[in-house]
């Protein structure tokens, strides 16, 4: 069941909670350009879960920035939750991010009031908001995220996992369409870490939020059916994972990957395909009646072969300068 606010703006059923098409953002700093997102594109289906997986600098926190209407995009189309995010206005960037969306920052200073105990945290957004029945929202957002016992400490006294799971019951508070995540394990250790991201899937299933978490750290990927690779303000590779059961009853996850092809034809083939057949410069292409083959180049290494012999005679010595050399 999807649960939605009387705030949040009517969407199709069939539409996706999250779609990037060319998205375009270039920051300006003393006369120089960054292009920290090149034409990026992305589909994320409502209650679906995907981690968005990147090296530092690869986009991934401009693209959450975006989504979160904390930032705008110098070109290309961008709609969450059926809101068009390249046409609100001051007001409407409000309600979005009161109703909208849910977010939850890596580090827990960002996300919960130090001196607010965890039901208090919680209830915050709801008295922003106005909301009524704050009292048993609060009770089940509480009994979700099993942190019914910590109701009434603060952060302080508190585990790094129990905040982060406190922080996603604040995000939740207002019933949002989708929940954005950065980095939220990147302060905890390998079991918190696992108990958040459970915890997230699990208030993905029950409350039929659609979550979308950024992040450098590939283990993350174990967790949710789709992951998403972004390199160089691009959206590269998909690995998407089903659970198949074999003959003996014995459940099995199967894992495929897959490359981005853009609007206009363009794909990144992965790094590890490229290193290990030494593509570069230039590839081979062969049309099959039902795949595209990829082959290396051998022309082209020939032809640096030419190259280099031509540079070498270029300089070797002329015959008299080899015996005046002497």
């Amino acid at each position: 069941m999807t649960l939605h606010t009387p705030h949040a703006p009517p969407r199709e059923e069939s539409a996706p909670d999250i779609l990037c098409e060319d998205l375009v953002r270039i920051y300006s700093t003393e006369g120089i350009e960054v292009q920290a997102l090149q034409g990026l594109s992305l589909r994320v289906d409502s209650g679906d879960v995907v981690a968005l997986v990147g090296a530092s600098g690869s986009g991934k926190s401009t693209l959450l920035g975006i989504l979160s209407g904390l930032d705008t995009p110098t070109g290309g189309r961008a709609r969450v939750a059926g809101v068009d995010l390249l046409s609100m206005t001051r007001r409407q960037r409000v309600a979005y991010q009161r109703h909208s969306v849910g977010f939850v920052w890596q580090q827990t200073s960002r996300n919960l009031m130090p001196f607010l105990s965890a039901a208090e945290n919680i209830a915050l957004p709801l008295v922003i908001t106005s909301r009524r029945d704050r009292s048993e929202r609060v009770a089940e957002l509480l009994d979700l995220l099993d942190i019914a016992d910590c109701r009434d400490r603060r952060p302080a006294e508190l585990s790094g996992g129990q905040q982060q799971r406190v922080a996603i019951a604040t995000a939740l508070a207002n019933t949002p369409s989708v929940l954005l995540a950065d980095e939220p394990t990147g302060e905890l250790d390998e079991a918190m870490s696992a108990e958040v991201l459970e915890a997230m899937r699990d208030a993905s299933e029950r409350l039929g939020v659609t979550v979308l978490i950024v992040t450098h750290d590939p283990t993350i990927a174990e967790h949710v059916r789709r992951t998403v690779q972004i390199r160089d303000g691009r959206t590269s590779t998909e690995v998407l994972r089903r659970t198949l059961v074999d003959e003996s009853g014995q459940q099995r996850t199967v894992s495929q990957e897959y490359t981005v092809i853009d609007r206009a034809g363009r794909l990144q083939l992965p790094g590890s395909h490229v290193e290990r057949l030494a593509l570069r410069d230039r590839v081979r292409l062969e049309l099959e009646d039902d795949h595209v083959g990829v082959w290396p180049d051998e022309d082209s290494s020939d032809d640096d072969d030419l190259r280099e012999d031509d540079f070498r005679d270029e300089n070797r010595p002329a015959p008299d300068q080899t015996e005046g050399l002497r």
